[in-house]
């Protein structure tokens, strides 16, 4: 009696469990639905941010497809490390930058580790790594493990911030890994927005606070440059219909209505070329328009022309550009220090939001004790200047200091849309790349193929559960009945064990569940022919069901056992598609194995206590 309340008992808890599970897959459905149903864009977004929260937990804990099913990317990206050993190094010179750029060169031909690129290169030059890296009394042998170490932590640290950051955007059960010294494949099953993916991953989320120089600094740095090109014969290039502005940088007004900016073309020599290319305002800011953006970045990063600014400082633009009178986008350009007054390093919190207006998405920033502190010092010694908030080497904004903030608290405004505000909060919270990472290959795989297979898939599944199901009621009769109701519970608990541990559904998983359904029906047909053999001996239909599943429980177990041995061992040896259905299989045989001899014997017992069944329920 004991055991059977128990059984009764386990039973309505996993059942119970097992819906509970699932409920954020139907509760994230619901919502995908409601999201679709509204007429405008305006509304969807409104019911998406009222119901933010709501439908965030509803798809980070309802069941996930895999790349197969949904539909994504396959991405290979590679960590910079010549960039990260350049970080390291100190006494930069002109033969050092030569070294790298041979360096670079070289890896990007070959797999080689870029440890042993360096230190091949060096020794070719016969210059010790001490000269540039760590301490004078070091060996090259001791430069290089240490460099060895940076490099693989690098990749380590690498790895694990785009997964926060992959984590944070909501993608279900990524499959991120290494591969050799500097790669990083990653699977993003049901990723649509390719393109914010690729600028989230890549980004490498190095945010500064630096302070600008005064306006006037800026008009004679520009001087200054557009001086050095006439005087260097570089004054034939120029932007036919860009801003101009006089050499004295006066007010110019921005682009003439109907004028539309072309890209650099070569032209008759100018008296002022940087000014063909930037424009001036009267306050001392300087800007120049989206078409000449590229040719700009290129000119202000040249060594010459760098060399040619205030010392420690910087030129650097605008993320995003201002809307002109007329239409036009606009990029400002700004003159900061070089060295940052304090780093992204201090940022404990990042939440995006919409200003006081309710219209500018904007990001919302809290430091820690340390950055606190420093930010404190930092704007109460700089009131009434601007301090430019600076991310991956593009100003989002430069406000001019009010009064002392001693909250550590900023803002990063100047964001084109909310999404880029989540995406910047994403990469804040995850923290700033080591090195930068670029994308070396990439393949999609379309919704439309994904949901082919799933189609096929929910077919095999639909035809093997009804091909199953419809045996055991005409083999077996009412018997039948309850070998079908296991078979529900059996594959509902495997679907609420992928939902509950957050692991996707693949198809090489429908395979499994589809061998599962197998499984279960073998285990209720090895007990139910064991109870005809007890019945056809004269014995009671309690006493042949009791024994039946005594006896038949050793077999059942074995095979289980077996079964559950196989798959363990493919989940451990194998990789992607062969774990996806090791994982299902491992699941749907516990389960079989929970559903056949407690499941359909408590059903049995309940039967025979309402003599429901006699010995002709067995067929």
């Amino acid at each position: 009696m004991k055991n059977k309340r128990f059984n009764l008992f386990l039973i309505a808890i996993v059942t119970l469990v097992a819906c509970w599970s699932l409920w954020p897959t139907w509760r994230d459905y619901s919502l995908s639905k409601q999201l679709d149903s509204f007429a405008s864009p305006q509304d969807s977004l409104k019911y998406a941010l009222t119901h933010r929260e709501e439908i965030e937990n509803a798809r980070k804990k309802s069941l996930k497809l895999g790349l197969d099913l949904k539909g994504g990317m396959h991405l290979v990206m590679e960590v910079d490390q010549v960039d990260l050993f350049e970080q390291k190094a100190w006494n930069k010179d002109g033969k050092f930058a030569a070294i790298l750029q041979n360096v670079r060169a070289k890896a990007a031909q070959s797999d080689a580790r870029v440890i042993d690129l360096l230190s091949a290169e060096f020794r070719s030059e016969n210059i010790p790594l001490s000269r540039y890296f760590y301490d004078i009394r070091n060996s090259n042998q001791e430069i290089v493990t240490k460099l060895e170490k940076e490099s693989e932590e690098a990749l380590i640290r690498a790895k694990e911030i785009i997964r926060n950051r992959i984590d944070q955007y909501g993608v279900a059960e990524p499959v991120i890994t290494t591969q050799g010294s500097r790669k990083i494949i990653i699977e993003l099953p049901g990723v649509s927005d390719e393109n914010r993916v690729r600028n989230l991953l890549k980004g490498t989320a190095k945010l500064e606070f630096r302070l600008l120089r005064e306006p006037e600094e800026m008009v004679r740095t520009l001087d200054r440059i557009n001086s050095y090109l006439v005087q260097n014969n570089q004054n034939r290039v120029a932007v036919q219909g860009s801003p101009v502005a006089d050499t004295s940088a006066v007010a110019k007004a921005p682009l003439p209505p109907g004028a539309k900016p072309a890209e650099p073309v070569t032209m008759q020599p100018s008296a002022k070329p940087l000014y063909d290319v930037i424009g001036v305002f009267q306050n001392g800011t300087a800007y120049t328009a989206e078409a000449s953006k590229d040719y700009v970045v290129t000119l202000l990063h040249r060594s010459d022309i760098e060399a040619l600014l205030p010392q420690d400082s910087e030129l650097l633009l605008a993320a995003k550009p201002d809307v002109g009178k007329n239409g036009e986008k606009l990029y400002s350009i700004y003159l900061v220090r070089k060295a940052p007054e304090l780093t992204g390093g201090v940022i404990t919190e990042a939440k995006a939001t919409f200003g006081s207006q309710g219209v500018q998405p904007e990001v919302l920033m809290s430091m820690n004790s340390e950055g606190t502190s420093k930010w404190a010092r930092i704007t109460g010694a700089n009131i009434g200047k601007r301090i430019a908030i600076v991310l991956d080497g593009a100003v989002y904004s430069a406000p001019v200091v009010q009064s002392k903030i001693p909250s550590g608290s900023s803002v990063i405004n100047g964001i084109g849309s909310l999404e880029e505000a989540k995406d910047l909060e994403i990469v804040l919270k995850a923290g700033a790349l080591p090195a930068p990472v670029r994308i070396i290959e990439e393949r999609t795989v379309g919704p439309s193929l994904g949901a082919d297979y799933i189609r096929a898939g929910m077919l095999s599944l639909s035809w093997s559960f009804c091909a199953v199901s419809v045996f055991m009621l005409v083999y077996y009769k009412k018997a039948g009945i309850a070998a079908d109701i296991a078979l529900v519970l059996n594959i509902l608990i495997v679907l609420s064990v992928l939902a509950g541990f957050n692991a996707s559904l693949s198809l090489p998983g429908i395979a499994g569940i589809v061998l599962t359904i197998g499984m279960a029906v073998d285990a209720n047909v090895l007990i139910y022919e064991r109870i005809r053999e007890e019945l056809a001996e004269g014995k009671s239909v309690i006493t042949a069901v009791t024994q039946g599943y005594d006896r038949a429980f050793s077999s059942i177990l074995d095979s289980h056992v077996t079964t559950l041995s196989a798959a363990f061992l493919l989940y451990t040896y194998g990789i992607g598609p062969i774990q996806g259905f090791a994982v299902t299989l491992m699941i749907g045989t516990s389960a079989s194995l929970f559903t056949a001899i407690v499941v359909t014997r408590e059903i049995f017992h309940l039967l025979l206590t309402k003599n429901l069944m006699s010995d002709k329920s067995f067929g």
